[in-house]
Order: structure tokens, then C-alpha cells, then sequence
């Protein structure tokens, strides 16, 4: 289990243990985590997944590939340089502790 820190829009935050290989996305709806829509169900296609990766995380979680950065065009809320789709992080041993921040809005 990766022990992974949801803080949602109204500044309420959620210490989920997710399994390792889930999507950080999956872990979060499976959990009730407000503030994620993932329209989609993690095919990378609608960009209602958004998060923001914490500053001390970002260079800790693999770079984004290209269809994911064309999704991240596409997102309701602000993109940060730390934006990412949540379907497309896997929880891993070495993401132990990341911390996502969720947008006011997905779309």
C-alpha cells in the first residue's frame, strides 16, 4: 500500500492507502474524494482527473507522456506547472506519502 494525501477543493484532506498499480484517480474515486470527476474512467480523454502534485512531489512522479500533456490543454481549472491527470500516476513504493491538491473545478 502507498499512503497517498488528497487535499480537495474546500481545503479537506484525505489519507488514502492505495494499493500498489491503481491509478492515483482510481484510489480517489473508490474513495469518495471530492472534487474528481474522471468522466472517462482513466483512458486519458476527458482531463476531469486533474490535479496538482505537490512542489515536493512533482520531480518524484515519471514525466507525463504526450498524450497526456495534449489532455492537460484541456482542463477546466488553471494548469500549474505542476498539473497532471490523475489516471495516468500509479501509486508505486517510491510515491509513498505524495500529496495531490484538487482544482475547483474539473470542467
Amino acid at each position: 500500500m502507498v499512503t497517498v494525501t488528497y487535499i480537495e477543493p474546500n481545503g479537506n484532506e484525505q489519507q488514502i492507502d492505495v494499493p500498489e498499480g491503481w491509478s492515483l484517480m482510481q484510489a480517489a474515486m473508490s474513495n469518495g474524494v471530492d472534487g474528481m470527476e474522471a468522466e472517462c474512467g482513466g483512458s486519458c480523454a476527458c482531463a476531469t482527473c486533474h490535479c496538482y502534485v505537490d512542489e515536493a512531489w512533482a520531480e518524484r512522479v515519471p514525466a507525463a507522456a504526450e498524450n497526456e500533456l495534449a489532455m492537460l490543454d484541456n482542463v477546466a481549472a488553471e494548469r500549474r506547472p505542476t498539473s497532471r491527470l490523475s489516471c495516468q500516476i500509479k501509486a508505486t513504493a517510491a510515491l509513498e506519502g505524495i500529496v495531490l491538491r484538487l482544482p475547483v473545478n474539473q470542467s
